[in-house]
């Protein structure tokens, strides 16, 4: 079997190989290399060919065909470039392809490049994806064709390709949108309130931890084509989609009745339909209305890879990591154990400065702090975390207490005069995260409304604080809606207590920690390398 040569796996002894013929890969210890022939033709004139890696052509429909594939010329260490036109010599250099990126180009190249309306109506897939977008948008009655009235004007529409790869990097299917040009649209003419809201990650981490508490499957659902559900209640006029114009009626515009992708309003109008689907508990109404499609357990959810045993949810982000080591070039990087370098404090304004236009001057110090997260990134990729159902309630608590730290996280940056004056705010914000946490879980009709624990490293003054009216001198400064934590704990709420700052797991995403240190709150915090080798 003829194959592409990809690199070695990290995971096993063997190479990395991609079939063209079954666009597939594996890893195999039995491979012969044929370093002599080139992998493709090197005598079509229609394909040129790159020195170092050739990427074939594909030519439009009536040119002629590329030759038969022949063996592939290894020569170690060295990527294509890509097949684009000379970059101006003020523009910023394209780092060059890996090789996981370029089989992904060799496999996709006639799906990427070139994809005007025109072009992509000639290739069978592209044109496959395009009548299944317009099958959808006649079946929901988007639009009925109407003449332009007068002093009325329209927004134009584009179609927008996309090509859907899985997390094993496979091509999934080819998508095709069109899209409304909503940046055309006026205020208060043709588009009104625009607010929708979305899941927080904090409810979805809840969500998720409470299914591996009680041992719930998850699922995952996915509506097709969900924006074109929701019903419009402006009058909107929008240009016939290009390559689609009704035959004998290119001088009517689209009268939009429901929502479309690019409009300002869809996401809005979208979100009512579904309030409404819900609040009926009507699932057949649900099913015949939007018709979601089953796409079995939850394995992959907003970049987030998720397993589910009895023992509890694993939630890694292996795919991630290794597209943000891939996009910035630095996947054969030199790896380290920790995020932040221990021996070197980061101070604003000091150092050899990078100065661009319209950036911030930021010091080479601060860059090289960037580049040693990236190598951190490449020693702990498949870095995941297993919430154990015995440990579940720790790991919520931790949860809230990590992310609350510190509010200049979160708020915009106060100066505070003094560690307990920080640490006093932090205890402010957390306390208003755990009452909303409460409120929800208590919607959810989960769990017992008992009261909340909130600790806090500083055991001298922030506590105090938050307990007694002490120290007025340190706090008459201090906003009155930060004082609101002495009144839950007065009335029990909260309750505070003291943790040493050996046990302060938040340390890990605060400060410069040394290896073992880091090792340890990860451990503490159930996380481990998913993928290593039992």
């Amino acid at each position: 079997m003829k194959c592409l040569f990809l690199g070695y796996s990290r995971l096993q002894k063997g190479y990395r190989c991609y079939s063209l013929e079954t666009h597939r890969y594996f890893i195999s210890a039995d491979v012969t290399f044929f370093e002599d022939s080139p992998f493709f033709s090197t005598t079509s004139e229609s394909l040129p060919v790159s020195e170092v890696l050739p990427i074939p052509i594909v030519s439009p429909p009536d040119a002629m065909p590329p030759r038969p594939l022949q063996v592939y010329h290894r020569r170690p260490r060295v990527v294509a470039p890509l097949p684009f036109a000379e970059a101006p010599a003020d523009s910023l250099p394209i780092p060059s392809a890996s090789p996981a990126r370029l089989c992904l180009l060799l496999m996709t190249y006639p799906l990427l490049f070139g994809k005007s309306t025109h072009e992509a109506l000639s290739h069978p897939g592209w044109r496959q994806a395009m009548v299944d977008e317009m099958a959808a948008l006649h079946s929901n009655g988007t639009w009925d064709l109407v003449v332009l009235p007068s002093g009325k004007s329209t927004v134009g529409c584009r179609w927008v390709y996309a090509v859907k790869v899985g997390p094993d990097g496979q091509v999934d299917r080819l998508k095709a949108r069109l899209v409304a040009k909503g940046y055309t649209q006026v205020y208060g003419s043709d588009y009104g309130d625009t607010f929708s809201p979305v899941a927080k990650i904090a409810s979805v981490r809840l969500l998720l931890s409470m299914a591996a508490m009680c041992s719930w499957p998850l699922y995952q659902l996915d509506i097709k084509n969900a924006f074109l559900h929701g019903d419009l209640a402006e009058e909107v006029y929008m240009e016939q989609p290009p390559g689609f114009v009704a035959q004998g009626e290119s001088g009517l515009v689209c009268r939009l009745r429901r929502s479309l992708y690019g409009l300002k309003q869809s996401p809005r109008a979208w979100f009512a339909v579904l309030v409404l689907l819900f609040k009926s508990l009507a699932c057949f109404a649900v099913q015949q209305t939007i018709q979601p499609k089953d796409l079995g357990k939850l394995k992959y959810f907003l970049g987030i890879e998720i397993a589910q045993s009895s023992s509890g949810v694993v939630l890694s982000q292996r795919k991630y990591a290794l597209d943000i080591l891939e996009e910035t070039d630095m996947l054969d990087c030199k790896p380290v154990d920790t995020p932040m370098n221990p021996n070197v404090k980061l101070v604003l304004g000091q150092g050899e400065a990078f100065r661009r236009p319209r950036e911030i001057s930021t010091a080479r110090s601060h860059w090289d702090a960037v580049i040693r997260i990236l190598r951190y990134i490449k020693s702990t990729p498949g870095q995941g975390v297993c919430t154990r159902t015995e440990v579940i309630l720790r790991l919520l608590v931790t949860q809230m207490q990590i992310g609350l730290a510190h509010p200049q996280i979160d708020v915009p940056l106060q100066v505070a005069r003094s560690s307990a004056e920080a640490e006093y705010r932090a205890m402010a914000l957390a306390t208003c995260e755990l009452i909303w946490l409460r409120h929800l879980l208590r919607e959810l009709r989960f769990g017992k409304d008992e009261q909340m624990k909130l600790i806090c490293d500083n055991q001298g003054a922030a506590l105090h604080i938050a307990s007694n009216p002490v120290f007025h001198e340190r706090t008459k400064h201090i906003e009155v809606d930060c004082h609101f934590i002495r009144e839950k704990i007065a009335s029990g709420c909260v309750a505070t207590s003291f943790v040493n700052s050996n046990d302060q797991l938040a340390d890990i995403f605060t400060k410069s920690l040394r290896g073992p240190w880091i090792k340890y709150i990860c451990n503490k915090l159930g996380a481990y390398d998913v993928y290593a080798p039992a």
